[in-house]
């Protein structure tokens, strides 16, 4: 059956303002992932220090969330197929409470492996919530407006990378920072003390925003939504498709490769970000949490700037403009000094900032009946950031704990997306159904 690039969601003629009250709901739902992603950037040198890691098992915390993202595609597909939008947004809201419980313990026993888990389980919340909100952002409203719907709902993920950075510093670093042999000079009641506070920090934000969460979980089990389908949901019932079979659209395809190396990129930057600003610029630990907070309010810019320039040209056309400068500014941070290595980060906050929806969007046009499983696999693609942050964090090690050359790897990742945007997005009509 050959998809319908115009199909219209159902109910289209009742208005838009039938949809206002619940795309404001879902906003909220991008805000509060984005809170969770970016207090990582945060958590993973704030826990290398409490739980005395290295960088390749500080980055754990990102293999922890995103790999959760890949075992939890193919169920939250599932769910979403079988009990809609309003049900999976509930479930990922309860999980996502969950994990942000479990710090409290974790903090207090000091644990690396209980923290791992709760983030695992924050993870597989995080992947039920996106499976489902990404596509109703796009569908609750006119299909030619996807993208620049799904870039505004994306631009308040982009506000929480702002202000997630900023609570992060206030409330879990302490600023204060002890080289190894200043360490083994303390007493181990002292010692042990020390590192004991340092985990303790993270109750508070966790514990608040695990409140959070259940608060909005309730709220959607009361407000009806609109379970929005397409007008050609009807198949053949004697046919089964496999959860590979959409990928015969090579334009998703190559999204779900690009969604990879997009999020591989940006879970590299925010995950370094801190270390590289202390090695790079030369600054403390609280300014380069404050500095982290400055890349989110760029991001944050370049979602809303990215959301009007998309009313004047095209989303090819304006990923691989935003990919090009990411190549060049990835570049400069490698080998830059100075504060010209913070400025090029905060370059690539701004630039970085209309990827994931964008990629989104392009992935998903014209798939009729194949969209709720395509974002599955768009999801799934999260996973790049377990694979990328980990492979950053080994080449920092082994070049001697130099941050910038673990650069590299999100310069290569740009590559790839400037690719996707000039070749990879074009729709194949041709695609066997």
């Amino acid at each position: 059956m050959q998809a319908n690039t115009n199909a219209q969601p159902a109910a289209i003629g009742a208005g838009n303002r039938n949809y206002l009250f619940p795309f404001i709901l879902i906003v909220s739902l991008f805000f509060l992932w984005g809170m969770a992603h970016n207090l990582n950037g945060v958590l993973i040198p704030h826990l290398k220090k409490a739980c005395q890691l290295d960088n390749s098992q500080s980055a754990l915390v990102d293999t922890s969330v995103f790999f959760a993202y890949f075992v939890m595609a193919i169920p939250a597909g599932y769910l979403l197929r079988r009990w809609g939008y309003k049900l999976s947004i509930i479930i990922g809201l309860i999980t996502f409470s969950l994990g942000a419980f479990l710090f409290i313990p974790a903090a207090d026993l000091r644990m690396y492996e209980l923290f791992l888990l709760a983030l695992f389980i924050i993870g597989c919340g995080l992947a039920v919530l996106e499976t489902a909100a990404n596509p109703y952002a796009a569908v609750l409203g006119p299909p030619e407006s996807a993208t620049h719907r799904l870039n505004l709902a994306a631009s308040f993920n982009g506000l929480a990378a702002m202000v997630a950075p900023v609570v992060g510093t206030i409330f879990i670093l302490s600023g204060t920072s002890y080289s190894e042999s200043e360490l083994e000079a303390m007493t181990e009641t002292a010692r042990q003390a020390y590192l004991t506070h340092e985990a303790s920090s993270v109750k508070l934000p966790y514990l608040t925003l695990g409140l959070v969460l259940l608060i909005v979980a309730i709220l959607f089990i009361f407000v009806k939504l609109p379970e929005i389908k397409s007008s050609e949901m009807t198949e053949d019932p004697g046919r089964k498709r496999s959860f590979f079979a959409v990928l015969r659209h090579k334009h998703l395809a190559f999204a779900v490769l690009a969604q990879f190396f997009y999020v591989g990129a940006q879970v590299c930057v925010t995950s370094f970000f801190i270390r590289m600003a202390q090695q790079g610029a030369g600054v403390d630990e609280k300014t380069a949490g404050y500095y982290l907070g400055v890349y989110g309010l760029l991001f944050m810019a370049g979602r809303f700037v990215g959301t009007v320039l998309l009313r004047y040209t095209s989303a090819p056309r304006l990923l691989s403009m935003y990919a090009f400068a990411c190549v060049l500014l990835a570049a400069t941070a490698v080998f830059g000094s100075g504060m010209m290595v913070l400025y090029a980060l905060g370059g690539l906050g701004f630039f970085m900032s209309i990827m994931f929806p964008t990629i989104f969007s392009l992935g998903i046009i014209g798939l009729g009946n194949d969209t709720k499983q395509a974002s599955s696999w768009l999801i799934m693609s999260i996973v790049g950031g377990a694979v990328f942050p980990f492979l950053t964090g080994d080449m920092i090690d082994r070049a001697g704990d130099n941050a910038q050359i673990g650069y590299i790897v999100p310069l290569v990742c740009y590559l790839v997306i400037f690719w996707y945007a000039i070749k990879g997005y074009k729709v194949r009509t041709d695609a066997s159904h």
